[in-house]
């Protein structure tokens, strides 16, 4: 049985229960060891830092989810030669918006020979939910970045696998003041009639995006696909290299499967385990 969009049902949410959240945070080198230079929090957003033989920076958000009128800034700077991993505790929910879309703004600065990872968990997009988000990087030439962004569109293990709404998705990623990636992504409407189309989803119902950007990128995109072809997921994914910059895209049916086929490919790229959050 179809399962009903409850994007009519009716409910108010106060604008004083409304978000402007902000993080900043930065990160320096200092005697052989990445450390936390600088943290600034606002609007019940946090960033913790576990035990752990890497410097680590977890995303909190204490109100549990994303609502429509929310406004995020999550504003990174990595200087020079610090080695820092960046992911959240757990997935984001993204809830059903009333009028006004959710806005996430993110901003990472990579110095000379700084190496980032940037691994939040999924994004869960509810039936309903206005989501725009925009990702901006700027890196220089010897920097590293291995980034994942995943979303889930609808609470599938609610069967919830119809949803509308609108998700706004714009990357302009720079290294060394030139742009070599930038991406738009717009679904407005019926999102799953859209995902449901063959030369967009094929019925998928979670997708992600995997970039792995260093210098002297040479024969990564075959090694990776040879250390992936022994593992049998439901997923479809391919992976691409060029100018020193690696893509790798994968859709599935199965959020888990994606999960887990996306730990594979970070942990092969970044030659570390993921982060504890993910277990």
């Amino acid at each position: 049985m179809p399962v009903r969009s409850n994007a009519e049902a009716p409910f108010h949410v106060p604008s004083s229960a409304r978000t402007q959240g902000l993080i900043y945070g930065s990160f320096a080198m200092r005697d052989g060891r990445s450390y936390v230079a600088d943290v600034h929090e606002e609007g019940g957003w946090r960033l913790r830092h576990p035990h752990s033989p890497i410097c680590e920076a977890v995303i909190i958000n204490t109100g549990g989810g994303i609502v429509g009128g929310d406004k995020i800034n999550l504003d990174f700077n990595i200087g020079d030669g610090a080695d820092v991993v960046i992911t959240s505790q757990a997935a984001e929910k993204i809830y059903k918006a009333q009028e006004d879309e959710a806005q996430v703004h993110i901003s990472l600065r990579l110095g000379h020979g700084a190496q980032v990872g940037w691994l939040p968990q999924e994004m869960i997009l509810f039936d309903g939910a206005r989501f725009k988000r925009r990702l901006d990087v700027d890196m220089e030439e010897d920097s590293r970045l291995t980034m994942i962004e995943a979303t889930v569109f609808g609470r599938l293990a609610m069967g919830e696998h119809i949803i509308a709404g609108s998700l706004r998705d714009r990357w302009r990623i720079r290294r060394g003041k030139k742009l070599i990636f930038a991406e738009d992504v717009v679904f407005e409407g019926s999102i799953s009639e859209h995902l449901d189309l063959p030369a967009i989803g094929g019925s998928a119902r979670a997708s992600a995006l995997i970039l792995h950007i260093a210098p002297n990128l040479l024969e990564e995109a075959e090694q990776l696909r040879h250390h992936l072809s022994g593992h049998h997921f439901d997923v479809e994914w391919g992976v691409s290299l060029w100018n020193n910059m690696l893509v790798m895209r994968l859709l599935s049916h199965r959020p888990d499967h994606l999960r887990l086929m996306s730990q594979m490919a970070l942990t092969y790229l970044r030659g570390h385990k993921m982060p504890r959050v993910w277990q």
